[in-house]
């Protein structure tokens, strides 16, 4: 990673879409959840292919940290997919009922089948997706409301993979392994680098701060001239230096701490301290 290319594939992907296929076969919904700051770069392309025989929804989370009028756009854009988009903070006690409403809804057609059938009250199934650090584990959590409790192996699903049953008539199956997305356009990868969603240690974070200035300065003029102070002609360097002064960043012979301002910077973005941003807008249909 070093230079900052952020493109990368793992080798275990190939072995975690094999499992998501199978484990697929026993689910009735697919719940992929999004980072909503980034949720074109947050997601997998695979999982469209993977899940194309399945109820879909989209849970964009975050959403406290992510703008709303390009949040509003995405769930426009996702809509024009044909995916149902749900949008909300995953530790938000209302993420349990949102997702529970916004299952049952995408599901109708299958639960009026079962009623058909003679069958009510039969818990839905869904396996959650979406790549690392995007919340899936605390939108698990949320609906259970506790530490995911398990509920034992049911056919096809191997010993690592268990069941969480939950009280909102859902049954939920965590992912098994890691989804990272195929990096082809590199700026996916500095998107998620920017928020936060790829290791700091292997990146050059100055770097990463600079490229992450110019994104922001463009997508949002301003807000970091307020927020550290520097003049209107300032480069990135002088933007990184003006935070370093404005946090106090100084080292023993009076020079800004470059390094430290870099991650000052994408601390502030990262934790919504610089406002609710979202670094990437959709092209809609």
């Amino acid at each position: 990673m070093a230079g900052n290319d952020y493109g990368w594939y793992p080798g275990h992907m190939t072995k975690s879409i094999r499992a998501i296929r199978e484990e697929l076969k026993l689910v009735d919904l697919c719940i992929e959840v999004l980072d909503a700051r980034v949720p074109l770069s947050s997601r997998n392309p695979d999982i469209d292919d993977l899940a194309k025989d399945k109820y879909r929804l989209i849970v964009m989370n975050k959403a406290d940290l992510a703008d709303e009028k390009k949040t509003a756009l995405w769930t426009e854009y996702f809509k024009g997919l044909g995916i149902e988009t749900l949008v909300l903070c995953a530790r938000d006690k209302k993420a349990s009922d949102a997702v529970r409403k916004a299952s049952v809804s995408v599901c109708r057609e299958k639960i009026e089948r079962d009623k058909k059938r003679g069958i009510v009250g039969r818990p839905l199934r869904a396996m959650v997706c979406g790549i690392p650090n995007v919340g899936k584990s605390t939108l698990i959590n949320t609906i259970t409301g506790k530490a995911p409790a398990k509920t034992g192996n049911k056919p096809g699903v191997t010993r690592s993979n268990q069941w969480v049953r939950t009280n909102a008539g859902i049954d939920l199956l965590d992912t098994p392994g890691l989804l990272w997305p195929r990096f082809e356009d590199k700026a996916v990868g500095f998107r998620l680098a920017a928020i936060g969603s790829i290791n700091d240690q292997v990146i050059n974070l100055r770097q990463l701060a600079g490229e992450a200035t110019v994104l922001i300065n463009e997508l949002y003029p301003g807000v970091m001239k307020e927020k550290y102070g520097f003049s209107d002609d300032a480069d990135t360097e002088e933007i990184i230096r003006s935070a370093g002064i404005r946090n106090g960043l100084i080292l023993k012979g009076g020079e800004v701490d470059m390094q430290r301002a870099s991650e000052q910077i994408l601390s502030d973005l990262r934790s919504g301290r610089l406002g609710k941003i979202t670094l990437e807008v959709p092209v809609l249909q």
